[in-house]
């Protein structure tokens, strides 16, 4: 296949954007160097920006080369259903009825846990919240964990290293904890019902190895930082007034709908609308809903489903060309570049595939989702609410990946070994 000038323009500049995600700090210190002009270079340095702008130029592009009904065209056939969705569900799910009941949930098992200071706070967190991510959806798993994790955890003084160490185990647990069921982990969803993967299904091939997966991750981090935090404390949460449980119950019913009729945004977005008028009516129960984050989320979405839509040219002949035991890596490792579901979209066009590559592709695709920020849906989610915590209060897209290697490696033992 000969790609077009477009085509070719979409790679280089999904290439372009890839190297500006790293470059985030960069932008940060110069913003720090030139006051003069820091909102520009502020900008540039938001990570959730990055796809956004490029797309944008993206867009440009073909409104120049082929003409502005081609460019509006293109963007109309573009499926912008997951970004809707991911900013719907990051808002309902921060907020305070649904937050508080999580928090005293990980506080009831943590006392649980016969640890000293936040060793069983952190091992629940990071076990159970990413596993809960398989029921409510990976999204909403991420921002739960990121919140409780800044609140009690990242506020309280945790050094640099900790940080980043928990961030990256977040990231790949919450990847791989939603392969428990067919419905929560992109990757799982654009091929479940084309490849008749039920629940049962789910659990036996999948399920349990990334469960395993995800609490060897959750034990490893806390036994390697242990020395910190048996010293560091949970932050404790500052009273507020108790929410009742009908309206707990209300927001519950919200998460729900939402989370069943994920396929529809008409559907979801009216019932956000409605959410947001109970939100009001009862707002001595709210804390600020996090609208801007969750903008910025789907923002940064958006972008990549708008470059990404200029990928296939390239990307499914590198994925057909694998054997099913080569796929797995190369899933792992193009994952880190692009988002792991359009890899697995990809794959479910094409017929004829043994169970050893589907397999293969999908395990491989939700393995690398926590090497980078773009890796998976929800971690745009967990680094807008965390990435304040940091130096420049950015988060280093090398610091991260590094991170993220040593539990990537313990998902690649349990997919390929067990």
């Amino acid at each position: 296949m000969t790609p077009s000038t477009i085509q070719i323009a979409g790679a280089a500049l999904f290439a372009i954007a890839i190297l500006h995600t790293f470059c985030a700090r960069a932008f940060e210190r110069v913003a720090h160097r030139f006051p003069a002009h820091a909102g520009i270079w502020h900008l540039l340095g938001e990570v959730e920006v990055v796809f956004g702008f490029w797309a944008l130029v993206l867009v440009a592009f073909i409104a120049g080369t082929a003409g502005t009904g081609d460019a509006i065209a293109y963007v109309d056939s573009r499926n912008f259903t997951e970004p809707l969705f991911v900013f719907v569900i990051m808002v309902i799910a921060a907020t305070r009825p649904i937050l508080q009941t999580t928090k005293a949930a990980v506080d009831l098992l943590a006392r649980a846990l016969p640890l000293p200071g936040s060793m069983g706070f952190v091992v629940v967190v990071l076990a159970v919240v990413p596993l809960l991510g398989s029921f409510i959806t990976e999204p909403a798993a991420m921002t739960l964990g990121a919140l409780i994790l800044a609140e009690r955890l990242y506020a309280g003084g945790a050094s640099e290293r900790l940080k980043y160490a928990v961030l990256g185990v977040l990231f790949v647990n919450v990847s791989i904890g939603g392969t428990l069921t067919p419905y929560a982990a992109p990757p799982v969803l654009m091929v479940a019902a084309k490849w008749g993967w039920d629940l049962p299904f789910m659990l036996a091939h999948i399920g349990w190895k990334a469960a395993l997966a995800v609490l060897v991750n959750a034990a490893g981090v806390t036994l390697l930082f242990a020395r910190e935090l048996t010293a560091h404390r949970p932050v404790p949460t500052p009273p507020q007034e108790r929410v009742p449980l009908p309206l707990v119950l209300v927001h519950v019913v919200f998460l729900a709908g939402v989370v069943a009729f994920s396929h529809h945004p008409a559907v979801f977005l009216g019932l956000f609308l409605f959410f947001l008028g109970v939100a009001q009516a009862y707002e001595r129960f709210q804390d600020r809903l996090i609208l801007r984050e969750g903008l910025l989320v789907a923002f940064f979405l958006a972008g990549l489903v708008v470059l990404g839509g200029q990928q296939a040219w390239w990307l499914q002949p590198v994925l057909m060309s694998m054997s099913s035991d080569a796929v797995f890596y190369g899933a792992t490792a193009l994952t880190a570049v692009t988002d792991n579901a359009a890899l697995t979209y990809l794959g479910s066009l094409v017929e004829g595939l043994s169970d050893e590559f589907k397999y293969a592709l999908v395990t491989g695709a939700v393995t690398g989702g926590g090497l980078t920020v773009i890796a998976n849906a929800p971690n745009p989610a967990g680094m807008s609410i965390l990435k304040g915590y940091f130096e420049l209060e950015t988060v280093s897209a090398l610091g991260l990946f590094l991170a993220a290697l040593a539990p990537t490696l313990v998902a690649i033992a349990a997919f390929r070994l067990l």
